[in-house]
């Protein structure tokens, strides 16, 4: 399976999906957490154990606020992100617990998370193999992803995912037009890690691109 640095998934993210207003703070702490393992702590075992824990604090959220799209979103970026981290025994049972997950957030409000509900699933369509090994569908992914670039068009994920997905169908004009479009994303303030942890995989891409 690629990397899916989630959403990613990632993941993820809502990666778009910045904490949205009103969101209660034990939902926004699993925001902030998954960011700060992503992107700041070092060693795969201690980004593995704290995953494990953030994603049972996730749980315990998700059954604070039942039938809410924000927590069911966060919690699926984290089983994204456990997924991408997994061995290759439990990748694909990850991922697929992440897809339901996210289903159900899109389900809800299929704008959750300022398209991050619809980009994360997107995410995952394009990042796990197609039929007979899993489910990916790179034309479902593609529907998703322009429906959160619809929702968030200016979004710094929104862009560096539809990018992302471009240059993986081999559309590298395409992927570095919208890897260019992600950098002009204003700063996030209230998302300082996030924000710089994201920006560096998106200078990381266009330089793979070249």
């Amino acid at each position: 399976m690629k990397t899916y640095a989630m959403l990613a998934a990632m993941v993820a993210a809502a990666l778009s999906c910045a904490a949205s207003a009103g969101m209660p703070e034990d939902v926004k702490s699993i925001n902030d957490n998954w960011a700060r393992i992503a992107y700041q702590m070092n060693g795969s075992s201690h980004q593995t154990t704290a995953l494990d824990q953030l994603a049972h604090q996730a749980d315990l959220v998700v059954a604070r606020y039942p039938g809410q799209a924000d927590p069911l979103l966060w919690q699926g970026i984290v089983v994204s992100e456990q997924a991408n981290r997994a061995n290759i025994f439990h990748k694909l049972g990850l991922a697929t617990r992440a897809r339901d997950i996210l289903a159900r957030a899109y389900a809800i409000n299929p704008k959750a998370g300022n398209g991050g509900a619809a980009m994360s699933l997107g995410v995952l369509y394009y990042k796990v193999p197609g039929s007979p090994i899993g489910f990916g569908d790179s034309a479902h992914a593609r529907q998703l992803l322009q429906q959160a670039l619809s929702i968030d068009p200016d979004g710094l994920d929104a862009n560096y995912f539809w990018g992302d997905f471009l240059y993986d169908q081999g559309d590298k004009a395409g992927a570095k037009a919208a890897l260019l479009k992600a950098l002009r994303a204003p700063h996030d303030p209230n998302r300082t890690v996030w924000d710089a942890g994201r920006r560096r995989e998106v200078q990381a891409l266009l330089t793979k691109i070249g």
